[in-house]
């Protein structure tokens, strides 16, 4: 199967740019709903949906993409060729490799609670980051405005995995506007005529789409729009 394109597609039509208050309003929801419906009483050892890691891991996923995007808008001359060297391991070989975990003892409100905190570090950063700032990401230097936006997939896309490991699947339906303005900044060959979410899931390999074949591979562009 060939690889997925290295250049983007052009462009669809001029959206909102993505926002530091993007990033919090999805952190938000993402931590609201898992709170309500994937408490203390819920087993997280389960596997998240579509994936080899359970949702705890997968929520230590999630709040390790957030830090460290913010981490790579940090130094004063972000690296260009590679990831801040910070150390990453893994808890057991089929586990993600992190920076970030989160304390067992303290139950998955603690889980939560550095999620919701690796979230504001992005947040913060975002905002605070010139625009002309770039720094490295694996597939393409990226600005602050393309960080913002990685987290917020991240976290739709992630949150969508755990909740339905969970059994909560249905409580998860994120905003239109959001989907759609993550689909213009890292999704410009994504179609633009259908519901934002559901084509946020297809953009991600999650999910079908009428009149599109479903992904196998994919990726986002986080260059920034010219």
């Amino acid at each position: 199967m060939s690889d997925p394109p290295t250049t983007p597609p052009v462009s669809p039509p001029v959206s909102p740019p993505v926002s530091p208050d993007d990033v919090t309003r999805a952190v938000r929801l993402a931590v609201g709903t898992l709170r309500e419906g994937g408490g203390p009483d819920v087993d997280w050892g389960v596997k998240a949906h579509g994936l080899e890691w359970t949702c705890w891991e997968t929520g230590e996923h999630l709040a390790d993409d957030l830090f460290t995007y913010a981490a790579q808008l940090g130094p004063q001359h972000p690296p260009q060729d590679t990831e801040v060297p910070f150390l990453w391991y893994r808890h057991r070989p089929e586990g993600p490799a992190n920076v970030t975990f989160a304390d067992r003892g303290a139950g998955v409100p603690g889980l939560l609670q550095v999620l919701e905190s690796c979230g504001a570090l992005l947040t913060g950063m975002v905002a605070t980051t010139p625009p002309t700032v770039r720094a490295h990401h694996v597939w393409g230097a990226s600005d602050p405005e393309g960080f913002a936006a990685m987290g917020i997939v991240e976290t739709l896309v992630h949150t969508y995995d755990i909740a339905h490991g969970l059994g909560i699947g249905d409580r998860w339906d994120p905003p239109a506007d959001l989907c759609a303005r993550v689909l213009h900044r890292l999704f410009p060959d994504a179609p633009t005529d259908t519901d934002p979410w559901p084509t946020l899931l297809w953009a991600t390999g999650r999910g079908e789409l009428p009149g599109h074949p479903r992904r196998t591979e994919w990726r986002w562009y986080g260059a920034p729009r010219v």
